[in-house]
């Protein structure tokens, strides 16, 4: 079939290429007297002047061309391969359930991709930045040296180090105040975000429970309505009810993930906001004493 295609497509290439030359050959010559343009294409089918291995692969390149033609139209994008994937016709099977399932993993997702971003914001290396704040505090420039390299750093530790040199001109006794102050805004900040977390990660699952009960509610329904009981009847049911629940269980368990990777990172901030307060501390003890017995 498809020799016979390749055949009948050189012969038209051919037929085409000798109407084209006749006419050429008709402006030429100025005359309307030559021969006839079908005489001239059979002669030049006799004459063999017709590359028929070119006209080949005209055909092929012609036929490769359809399939690739063929595969673009079958490639629609990604909203219609995941629509053709039954993603959405299981959404949609799963009920009334499954609208607020789909708000709940949707914040979720934005708090997770907030706390991620604000988290990373945060990091600071904390063994550098007390070398430059002890050094400072050492140096010349003193306390106010210090509150400038804090200020020149971002993250929640230079934030608490900050709050506690301004209050060091008073009394160690003050900076600690106020260094337990900042770290409890600075706490809250990091905290930001997980109580919603942690509410999706238990209510999710709560509320694919509800639906696959009010869904087996229904199927009952729908079986002591029937007539006849059969097999079909009421797997159909009983799967669409258990939809919901699936999607509970596929919002909670992100959000279970996401709420203890970031306490887990929270932990790691604290730990170090007590170091960095310490070492702080009992900078500014050693540096009184000094001053003290200079005095």
């Amino acid at each position: 079939m498809r020799m016979e295609r390749k055949r009948i497509t050189s012969l038209a290439a051919a037929l085409l290429l000798a109407g084209v030359f006749g006419a050429a050959v008709v402006a030429q010559e100025g005359t309307e007297e030559t021969a006839n343009p079908a005489d001239s294409a059979l002669a030049l089918l006799d004459s063999a002047a017709v590359d028929t291995a070119a006209v080949d692969s005209l055909a092929d390149w012609g036929t490769s061309f359809e399939d690739l033609a063929v595969e673009e139209t079958q490639d629609t994008g990604f909203m219609s391969r995941f629509a053709a994937s039954g993603a959405v016709e299981q959404f949609q099977k799963g009920g009334v359930f499954m609208w607020p399932l789909l708000l709940l993993l949707v914040v979720g997702i934005a708090v997770i991709i907030e706390r991620f971003y604000t988290l990373g914001r945060a990091r600071t290396n904390v063994r550098t930045l007390m070398n430059r704040v002890i050094s400072a505090l050492r140096g010349d420039g003193g306390v106010e040296a210090a509150i400038d390299v804090c200020e020149g750093t971002r993250g929640p530790i230079p934030a608490i180090l900050h709050a506690g040199l301004r209050r060091s001109t008073i009394s160690i006794e003050a900076a600690e105040k106020a260094i337990e102050s900042a770290g409890v805004v600075e706490l809250s900040f990091l905290e930001r975000g997980l109580l919603i977390l942690a509410t999706i990660a238990n209510v999710g699952p709560l509320l694919g429970f509800l639906g696959t009960v009010s869904g087996m509610v229904a199927a009952f329904d729908a079986i002591a309505a029937a007539d006849q009981v059969n097999a079909k009847l009421v797997a159909s049911g009983i799967s669409e009810a258990l939809l919901t629940t699936m999607a509970g269980l596929l919002v909670a368990i992100p959000m279970s993930i996401g709420h203890n990777y970031f306490v887990s990172q929270i932990d790691r901030f604290v730990i170090e906001m007590q170091e960095t307060s310490a070492d702080l501390v009992d900078t500014l003890v050693d540096l009184g004493v000094r001053r003290t017995a200079e005095e």
